[in-house]
């Protein structure tokens, strides 16, 4: 229901944003300006209504694109493969948590969660926001706790006026990355090995026991 009437909302905007312009063209017109002059006119009168509202819209889609492509990713340092050769018969001494051990710091919108794979292994989770121009990051880790190693990372972006719950991402729902690019996160990266932080996790995580 409220996101009919945030479309209907928009919908009208929309239609005020051109009629507002094509006065403002239809004004200077009338005044004798000269055609190149005129649509000066008609894009101020459109700048007029579109940027007291809109004017971190353009920011916010940039800055998203920009730290995609610069700092969002997928790292493997290690794969489990060379952990076990390295370490032998170790990962079939450790038994999963399943998620259960957990340790939390931080408020809803900037925190760290750690959760304690198994006897070797933490799953590290770090959140924070909002940033510059309404972005949010989020980084994944796992850790050899023995050593402090890392052995994989993800990083990520996503843009929403407040942190995005249930849905609701702020009455400014256009700087949702979800609704403004169709998805939530980053689709361009600045590094990507092969994998992903959640297949890499559920090969470190040890038996069910």
């Amino acid at each position: 229901m409220i996101g009919l009437m945030l479309l209907i909302v928009a919908a009208i905007y929309f239609a005020v944003l051109v009629l507002a312009t094509r006065a403002a063209y239809r004004w200077a017109k009338n005044k004798g300006l000269t055609k190149s002059k005129c649509r000066l006119v008609a894009v101020g009168g459109f700048l007029a209504l579109y940027l007291p509202l809109f004017w971190d819209h353009i920011p916010t889609l940039m800055a998203h694109q920009y730290y995609c492509a610069t700092e969002a990713g997928f790292w493997l340092y290690k794969a489990p493969e060379q952990w076990r050769k390295e370490n032998p018969g170790v990962m079939e001494t450790l038994s999963s948590n399943k998620g259960q051990v957990r340790e939390f710091h931080g408020d809803n919108n900037n925190f760290v969660r750690k959760s304690y794979m198994n006897q070797r292994f933490t799953y590290i989770s770090k959140h924070n926001g909002p940033l510059l121009f309404n972005r949010w990051r989020q980084e994944q880790k796992i850790i050899d706790s023995k050593t402090d190693e890392i052995l994989a990372r993800n990083v990520d972006f996503s843009t929403s006026q407040v942190r995005r719950q249930a849905g609701w991402s702020g009455w400014k729902f256009w700087l949702d990355s979800e609704f403004l690019f169709g998805f939530r996160r980053c689709r361009i990266h600045s590094h990507l090995d092969p994998g992903s932080i959640s297949a890499i996790a559920s090969q470190f995580e040890g038996e069910e026991k």
